[in-house]
């Protein structure tokens, strides 16, 4: 009786799909148009320039001897050009600070790729759920897992951490174990992905949800179980919403120093606390910043070129869901 009562179509909605995609394509082609139009042209080429001047500044600044930094804007380098390799040789030596950039690097890859592939597995699993599976009380589950984004990340790190360090008890009853994770990269991880989840669910199920129902039920009907048709179909197809994903928590985790500061011990201290040690105590060694800035960039910008095909495929799906 439900099979007979999901094909049921009294609305036009299967009718109206069709005419909403085309609808969003030529949306799309006119925008792609009027981008591609030599005021279009202008008009990008003016954003991107004044998004990329700040960066430009620090590149610039982190070749500079100190005294000029300190003395005068970067602009000011075009009118007497002078460059020094001393900002990159103190930065990536173990001055300032006990330990070298080489250390704080390699930590934040250690917390970083983990806690990608973690909170986007954990999520592509969900989405699937949320999108594919019946159970009671889905739809409101998916309501709670997006009002979590509502959640300030910063009312959450207290609790968290008491869980961590002493455990859950009420009276003699032992809820959540003393586990001892702060300190480790465990923690680290576990931290990353609790408060990464509900963006990446949200994400990811949105996209999940759009592909084909015909093929999900064509792959039911010839027998595939749920793990077939989440491994062999549905994850393929969603390679491009993975990797766009893939790239903001990659990003967002590899600058984040708030969560790191709270439960990564000083041995596991990511590349954003270097900085923050770079910087000095007074904030007075910002010729030191520019370089050890332009340091920590490298990987990303690496990661984000890389998948950007992915990315902009990524950013594209889903505009023509029905």
């Amino acid at each position: 009786m439900s099979i007979a009562l999901d094909t049921v179509d009294p609305l036009g909605k299967q009718a109206d799909a069709p005419k909403k995609r085309k609808r969003a394509l030529s949306t799309g082609a006119a925008t792609s148009r009027s981008l591609s139009s030599r005021p279009g042209r202008l008009i990008v080429f003016f954003l991107v320039l004044i998004w990329t001047i700040p960066t430009f500044g620090i590149l610039v600044s982190s070749f500079r001897p100190e005294i000029d930094v300190k003395t005068s804007g970067w602009w000011t380098w075009f009118a007497d050009p002078s460059i020094t390799f001393e900002n990159y040789q103190r930065v990536l030596s173990s001055a300032p600070g006990d330990d070298n950039m080489v250390k704080f690097f390699l930590n934040s890859l250690i917390i970083t790729v983990p806690s990608v592939i973690l909170s986007v597995g954990i999520a592509m699993l969900a989405a699937y759920a949320f999108s594919w599976m019946q159970f009671p009380g889905r739809d409101w589950l998916f309501v709670a897992v997006v009002a979590l984004l509502m959640v300030p990340l910063q009312m959450s790190l207290v609790p968290l951490l008491q869980l961590f360090t002493g455990g859950a008890h009420i009276g003699p009853v032992t809820i959540f174990p003393d586990l001892n994770l702060t300190g480790t990269y465990v923690g680290v991880w576990i931290a990353h992905v609790a408060f990464g989840l509900p963006f990446c669910i949200f994400i990811l199920k949105n996209f999940v949800s759009a592909l084909p129902k015909e093929l999900i039920e064509a792959a039911r009907v010839d027998g595939a179980g749920h793990a077939i048709t989440f491994i062999r179909l549905v994850v393929p197809l969603s390679v491009p919403a993975i990797a766009s994903l893939a790239i903001f928590q990659f990003m967002w985790i590899w600058n984040d120093y708030l969560i790191a500061l709270i439960f990564a011990g000083r041995d596991k201290a990511p590349v954003t606390m270097k900085l923050a040690q770079v910087a000095g105590e007074r904030g007075n060694a910002w010729h030191l910043l520019t370089a050890a800035g332009m340091v920590s960039m490298i990987l990303p910008i690496t990661v984000f070129f890389l998948l950007q095909r992915y990315f902009v495929r990524g950013l594209l799906a889903g505009a023509v869901k029905g």
